[in-house]
This record gives C-alpha cells, sequence and structure tokens, in this order.
C-alpha cells in the first residue's frame, strides 16, 4: 500500500526577508505574500521578490489577492515572481480559468461553497482551499463536520496553528495546511518558536 504524501506546508502573510528564511530553515514549503487592500500584512511586489529569491526556488511564492483586477494580478505575480496565486473572494470561473493559464491557483473556498457543490472546484490547474468566513481571524472550523465535503488533495487553512494543526490534518486529511495570524508575535511579524513548531506539527501529523 502507497504511504500518503507528505502535507505541505504554506506560511503566510511574510512580510520581510528574515521571516521568509525563517519559514524555508523551519521546513516550509511555501511561503504566502498578502496583496490584498487593506491587509495589515500588505507587501509590494519588489519586498516579496526579494524574499522569494533569499529563500530559493525550492520554496513556493504564492500571492494572495483580494477581489482584484485581472490585470493587476497577472502584473504583480510577475514582477514578484511568484510560483503560485491565491484567489479570495466570488469570482467568476472565467477570470479563475485566465488567471490558471499562467500560474497554478489556490481558490479559497468557504464552508457554505462546499455544502453548497459551488465555487469552480474542479477547474484545470485550480487547487480548492478551504478558509474560514474571516480569514487571518485566528478561528478554527468545525473539521469533523466537513468531513463528508472536504475535497481530495484540497488545502486547508483558518485558525490553524502549532496547538490544532496535527488534529486538523488527521481529521480532513488535506494536501497542504496554510496559517498566519497564529504563528505572529503581532501582525506582520512571525514568531520564530511558532513558525518552527507548526510546521514540525504538520509534517509529523
Amino acid at each position: 500500500m502507497t504511504p500518503p504524501a507528505p502535507v505541505r506546508v504554506k506560511v503566510c502573510g511574510t512580510t520581510t526577508v528574515g521571516d521568509a528564511l525563517l519559514a524555508a530553515e523551519a521546513g516550509a514549503d511555501a511561503l504566502g505574500f498578502i496583496f490584498a487592500p487593506g491587509s495589515k500584512r500588505r507587501v509590494t511586489a519588489q519586498v516579496a521578490r526579494e524574499a522569494g529569491l533569499a529563500v530559493g526556488p525550492v520554496v513556493a511564492r504564492v500571492g494572495v489577492f483580494l477581489g482584484q483586477g485581472l490585470d493587476e494580478v497577472l502584473r504583480t505575480a510577475e514582477a514578484a515572481r511568484l510560483s503560485a496565486v491565491q484567489l479570495h473572494g466570488d469570482l467568476p470561473d472565467l477570470y479563475v480559468r485566465e488567471v490558471a493559464r499562467y500560474h497554478p491557483v489556490l481558490r479559497v473556498l468557504r464552508p457554505a461553497d462546499l455544502l453548497a457543490d459551488a465555487g469552480g472546484q474542479t477547474l484545470p490547474g485550480v487547487t480548492p482551499m478551504l478558509d474560514a468566513p474571516e480569514p487571518g481571524g485566528g478561528v478554527p472550523l468545525d473539521w469533523a463536520a466537513l468531513r463528508g465535503v472536504f475535497p481530495p488533495g484540497a488545502w486547508l487553512a483558518g485558525g490553524l496553528g502549532p496547538e490544532n494543526v496535527a488534529g486538523a490534518i488527521r481529521t480532513l486529511r488535506p494536501a497542504g495546511v496554510d496559517a498566519v495570524s497564529r504563528l505572529e508575535a503581532r501582525p506582520g511579524v512571525k514568531d520564530p518558536e511558532r513558525v518552527r513548531a507548526f510546521v514540525q506539527g504538520a509534517k509529523g501529523a
């Protein structure tokens, strides 16, 4: 029997080269850079590019966008040298397909989307990611209630941290996990111990 693939780990809300190096050294598979307007963790394409160059090509660089125009998303992804694009918001499938022509896409869904079997979960080049209704709020989902509708191969976010990531992985078997607020000393600044504990907990699950 083939063992399951190890879960991939994304440390999101990266704002500095130092925190990018911290996550990479802890064993993270991907870094998240937030470009969404109004976010306390928003960065420029230049910052994301510098951080990505610092960690090298082994660590993926994911840009997080919310309700931005297609041209802006594609320009930013190119300037920042992103590996993938994470899309939040109520977006038409045509928009998502166009982004996926150029970059792998993580499309963020809410529990209601899964229950309604909506959200374009089967679009080519698009991987679903389940997140809480209020991203970055640190409130976990009811994973047990979602066990029957969680898509195979999907990623999981929403209130994950060192204390609960192993339990979430055992319950839903996601392909990857993503965390922000529970890994911080304050918004935009990572807590090294919590980052290391989160990656270790996810990989050990």
